[in-house]
This record gives C-alpha cells, sequence and structure tokens, in this order.
C-alpha cells in the first residue's frame, strides 16, 4: 500500500511538474501601460476639468481654472493605489526640475479629503494635490479611462488639447518624450 501511495503522490508531482513548465514556457509578459493619443479638438473633458473647483489637500476650494494656458501632467491617483504612491517621487522631482516649459503638474485624488490631507502631510509632494473622491473616477473617464484604473494620467497642452493619457505606472523615459514634443 505504501509503495502505490508513493507512486501516486509521484505522479502527482510529474504532473504539477509538467503543467508549471508549460505554464512558464507560454507565459505571456505584461503589458506596457496604456497610451492614447486624442485627436485634436477632442477639448470636451479639458473643459469640463477647467470649470471644477476642488478642495486641496488643506481643505481650500480652489479653481482648477489657474492652471488655463499651461502644459498640464494631470495624475489620477489614490494613496491605498501602490504604483501611485511609487510614481509620486517622480513626478514631484519632475515638477522641481522645471526643465519643461510652462509644465505644471497636478494630482487629483481619489479619496476622502481626511485620507488625502493625511497623504499630504506625511509625505514632500511638490506639486498641487486636489480631492475629488468618487467623481474623480468620473471625471477619469471622460478623458478615457474605460476601466476607472489607477494611476491615470493625462497630458494636456497649453492649447487646451489632450496630447497623450496614460493608464498605469508612467514610465518616465516616455513621458520625457512626451514633454519634449510639446
Amino acid at each position: 500500500m505504501k509503495t502505490k501511495t508513493l507512486l501516486a503522490y509521484g505522479a502527482i508531482a510529474v504532473l504539477f511538474g509538467a503543467v508549471g513548465a508549460w505554464v512558464g514556457m507560454h507565459k505571456k509578459e505584461a503589458p506596457p501601460p496604456v497610451t492614447t493619443t486624442i485627436a485634436p479638438g477632442a477639448t470636451g473633458p479639458v473643459a469640463e476639468l477647467l470649470t471644477k473647483s476642488m478642495a486641496d489637500d488643506k481643505g481650500v476650494q480652489q479653481a482648477l481654472a489657474q492652471w488655463k494656458g499651461k502644459n498640464l501632467l494631470v495624475n489620477f491617483w489614490a494613496p491605498w493605489c501602490g504604483p501611485c504612491v511609487q510614481e509620486m517621487p517622480e513626478l514631484s522631482a519632475l515638477q522641481n526640475e522645471g526643465q519643461y516649459n510652462n509644465l505644471q503638474i497636478i494630482g487629483i485624488g481619489i479619496d476622502s479629503p481626511s485620507n488625502i490631507a493625511a497623504f499630504a502631510q506625511k509625505f514632500k509632494i511638490a506639486y498641487p494635490v486636489y480631492v475629488d473622491g468618487v467623481a474623480g473616477t468620473e471625471l477619469s473617464r471622460q478623458f478615457g479611462n474605460a476601466q476607472g484604473g489607477l494611476p491615470f494620467t493625462v497630458l494636456i497642452g497649453a492649447d487646451g488639447q489632450v496630447k497623450k493619457t496614460y493608464l498605469g505606472r508612467l514610465k518616465f523615459d516616455l513621458l520625457k518624450q512626451d514633454l519634449a514634443a510639446l
């Protein structure tokens, strides 16, 4: 009886090993972040964004129209989103560099005002952070984020045109190429 049990366990182990090897050989690489270029004239969501007022991380209402006429990098994020938090230091460094003409980065937090405020106090963020809660997810969908995934970033030219959108953690070498083309 022990021999039969050992043979059964051995057969199961070989089977699992074969399945694991097959899966490993046929595994596809993770896709790169989804980027989209929106055709000129698609200003609808930009116009809506710039008509909004949102509370900043200190609870003070701010008109987003103050950013009209600037190149904008709008980053939809949440404190509970790991990739969002990972890219924030690089976004802060990009804002501090001042290398890209007339560029302003803004963050739109998809969470409660208290969570956004606590996060902003804990971490040094070099760009304005606003709170839009669940409504921010709907706003990101208007920019083409059908899945509602985070992080989601929108590159808007000074002319008010959406130049590109990025779903997932930013690839900063690609982003810098896009910024240089503005």
